[in-house]
């Protein structure tokens, strides 16, 4: 999980937090009493709801807390974020009914069978849950919910919306909630007000600046704690006196990540390296990185040394904000990123999680690739035996690998130039699905997958490809 901005404040709280610390020690307190509370916190990014996290899980030591992130390249993967949450409570999956037990098991991947009603698959949950909060509450934390694979954020919203007298407690948070969490009670996190963003501003200051400045780049940030904390570094007294630019000329969230992209930038190349080892990395497992960091020769020893607090190491791999991740991300080249991925999926263990190696194999080639693709296809079988939805409303459809094959009576099939002249950027991520040719059934057929890294509009992409096959 990315790690947690904290503003300084009171103590025993966040500044500039009090009603929204005050409603979080409540949800604390009623699941105490036996009594069951969900809620969302929304807000832009930088706000502080990462902070709101971490201030309610030190709030709830007494508790038992599980957490997940949602993270946007495992949005395809269906159950991946159920199954962050879960884990640390499947020693008690044999307390559950049979149907709900062997219902969690298959779409976790832990026996074979075929796919459950996902129905039972949220009744499991729940009962799992429960039976842990007979022994203790339960408070499950879940960040980035607006990155959560469509499959856990319904059955997530499911056990949210049927919990009555346990002791268990959900808190969510998301920049936009999904359809999937609208029926959960949520919390607007807004900007910090004019004498708490001040005084935060100010801390981070070298150097003094007119009243009048302050104000207007507190206008402009419009309190987000994040960007008060940011925007300024690396900056001179003169570029703050001009503030930070007109407020409509870029989202606040597009800022902050131009100013993280200043930070990546002045870093040593193996630091950025290893930074990038960490973005394409979802589920931020240190051994992972530490397999992946030693076939690029990069010593993790210098995360704390040359990464400028961007990174972390303990317990798990962690960015100062998810905006880092972006970051870093979106500033490598693609020829960069193709050896990280390969790195990953060099490190990756091939009999414990082979759907994860075959998305960094995905995202690594350079072309049409007949083994990619079929660990790719073996990858969307195992999801679908899980009961993984075959297309995501939130993900978006793109073209990554083609390949033309030949059936009975074919002659030829795409010619290899307009193979080779596909978008690098439509390259595989996940759930696979085929486009059958809806004329003249004997020429070629078009395997394709779809991403999550392109917007819907992609889809005009198609229409090429279509005369292609026509």
């Amino acid at each position: 999980m990315e790690s947690g901005l904290h503003v300084p404040g009171p103590p025993g709280g966040l500044r500039g937090r009090t009603s929204e610390c005050a409603l979080l020690d409540d949800l604390v307190s009623a699941i105490r009493r036996g009594e069951s509370r969900s809620v969302v916190l929304r807000g832009e990014a930088g706000i502080g709801k990462t902070a709101l996290l971490e201030y309610l899980v030190t709030s709830a030591s007494d508790l038992r807390v599980v957490r997940a992130v949602g993270v946007e390249s495992e949005m395809e993967l269906a159950f991946a974020s159920l199954h962050q949450l879960c884990a640390p409570l499947l020693d008690r999956i044999e307390e559950l009914p049979a149907p709900q037990r062997r219902a969690l098991e298959t779409v976790f991947g832990l026996s074979d069978g075929t796919a459950p009603d996902r129905f039972l698959v949220g009744l499991a949950v729940l009962s799992l849950f429960a039976a842990e909060a007979e022994q203790r509450p339960l408070l499950c934390v879940v960040d980035d919910a607006q990155w959560l694979d469509r499959a856990s954020a319904l059955t997530l919203a499911f056990v949210a919306r049927r919990l009555l007298a346990e002791r268990v407690g959900f808190v969510f948070a998301a920049r936009e909630p999904g359809l999937e969490l609208q029926h959960v009670d949520g919390l607007d996190v807004r900007g910090l007000r004019n004498g708490d963003a001040r005084t935060l501003l100010r801390s981070t200051l070298r150097f003094k600046l007119d009243e009048r400045v302050l104000d207007r780049i507190i206008a402009e940030t419009r309190g987000n704690p994040l960007a008060l904390l940011e925007l300024p570094r690396g900056l001179t007294a003169t570029q703050l006196a001009g503030g930070f630019g007109l407020p409509e000329a870029q989202a606040m969230s597009g800022r902050i990540q131009e100013s993280f992209v200043r930070r990546v930038s002045a870093v040593s190349d193996d630091a950025r390296r290893l930074l990038l080892l960490a973005a394409a990395e979802p589920i931020g497992d240190p051994l992972l990185l530490l397999r992946a960091s030693e076939q690029l020769g990069i010593a993790v020893s210098a995360i704390d040394a040359e990464t400028d607090g961007l990174l972390a190491l303990s317990p798990r791999v962690t960015f100062r904000h998810p905006l880092v991740r972006s970051a870093v991300y979106r500033t490598a080249t693609r020829e960069q990123r193709r050896e990280i991925h390969l790195a990953l999926a060099e490190a990756t263990d091939r009999s414990v999680d082979p759907d994860r190696r075959a998305w960094h194999l995905a995202t690594a080639a350079a072309g049409p690739n007949e083994p990619v693709a079929a660990a790719l296809e073996q990858s969307a079988s195992r999801a679908q035996a899980r009961s993984g939805l075959a297309r995501q409303p939130r993900s978006c459809i793109a073209l990554s690998f083609c390949r033309a094959i030949p059936s009975s009576g074919c002659g030829v099939g795409l010619p290899l130039p307009k193979q080779a002249c596909m978008p690098a950027s439509l390259r595989a991520r996940s759930s696979f699905w085929r486009w059958p040719r809806p004329r003249r059934q004997t020429s070629c057929r078009w395997r394709m997958w779809s991403c999550s890294g392109v917007r819907s509009r992609s889809r005009r992409a198609w229409g090429p490809l279509r005369r292609h096959c026509s």
